[in-house]
């Protein structure tokens, strides 16, 4: 049931706010229920620098990053039915629910009281190798490469648990144009709707990335958009861009943070929210947001645009994410 090389490069996480490391570890093998992955590619995430930065506070040191893997199923440990050896797999953030609590028994298994979430509580893909719960790994077509289908495994899905969040938002606002923006983006104009993008303002490269995408308008986080939103979602992790969405969008109108941690927001009048304005958040995700993006993905011709760099390379991948720098996603290729 196990082969190949028993030792493995990773980029390991020893203490906060520190660089990653470049270690020799021994492959992992399956457990009960789960597969062993010899990783293809890695997407660098947004959660990873808030990791690796010490935002999120609560990792598995030493920990081995990364969320959005794609590779082959190696080896299949005990009890594991409906996968097979040297099938292309994806391993998400979410990579284990109780299945028991309050949430889980209600199906919102992204709310979860004892989740496991790969690269932060347990061991991800900055690595030519992992381990992962069979049951939350997702069988992937074998069409775009493996660094393409990457920025699906978190920036797709988050995108698209956002958008639903969004509702039936014709004109919908996108704050901060990277990796989640651009993908769903190509959803949101397949839908029919029309998109209004939010960059760092003086930010012409990412606004002209954004309607080369095929955005309606783009402009900088402090500009006034042409027409009143029905809706605006938040991928920047910047807290005062709440109050600049509220004032963006119409009466009824919803606000929707995408990200797993944000600056404070700022205070602001009342009045910007009256009008029966909605702010909520999105959490994690769940296999069904997977299961429908990966549907309507293919249909909408989604197409990342991905930035590609060694595995030794990830402290690069991630200060150029820090930066800015980035035009769409960074992928990790061992």
């Amino acid at each position: 049931m196990t082969g190949g090389n028993p030792a493995m490069r990773a980029m390991v996480l020893e203490r906060a706010n520190a660089p990653l490391l470049l270690r020799e570890r021994p492959r992992p093998e399956p457990g009960l229920g789960e597969v062993a992955i010899n990783v293809a590619a890695c997407g660098v995430c947004r959660t990873d620098l808030h990791i690796i930065d010490g935002e999120l506070a609560e990792p598995e040191l030493p920990l081995v990053p990364g969320h959005e893997i794609v590779g082959r199923v190696r080896a299949l440990g005990a009890g594991v039915d409906g996968l097979d050896v040297g099938r292309r797999v994806g391993v998400p953030w979410l990579g284990h629910t109780c299945g028991t609590c309050f949430y889980c028994k209600r199906g919102m298994e992204n709310l979860c009281d004892f989740p496991l979430f790969t690269g932060y509580t347990r061991d991800g893909g900055y690595a030519e190798a992992c381990v992962a719960d069979a049951a939350y790994v997702f069988a992937l077509p074998e069409g775009p490469s493996d660094a393409e289908l990457a920025p699906w495994l978190c920036a797709g899905l988050i995108g698209q648990r956002s958008l639903t969040m969004a509702g039936d938002a014709e004109r919908l606002g996108l704050y901060g144009f990277g990796a989640a923006a651009h993908l769903i983006a190509q959803v949101a104009l397949f839908e029919g709707r029309r998109l209004f993008a939010f960059t760092r303002p003086g930010d012409t490269a990412a606004q002209d990335f954004a309607r080369a995408i095929g955005v309606h308008w783009a402009g900088g986080s402090d500009e006034t958009p042409p027409e009143a939103l029905d809706a605006a979602i938040l991928f920047a992790p910047v807290g005062a861009l709440v109050p600049a969405a509220l004032a963006a969008v119409r009466k009824g109108g919803i606000v929707v943070c995408g990200g797993i941690h944000m600056s404070d927001i700022p205070s602001f009048p009342y009045a910007d929210l009256w009008g029966e304005r909605v702010v909520r958040s999105v959490a994690n995700l769940t296999r069904a947001d997977g299961e429908r993006f990966f549907e309507v993905a293919p249909r909408a011709g989604v197409a990342s645009h991905v930035e590609t760099f060694p595995l030794e390379e990830a402290n690069t991948a991630l200060a150029r994410l820090r930066e800015g720098t980035l035009s769409g996603a960074a992928v990790l290729v061992p």
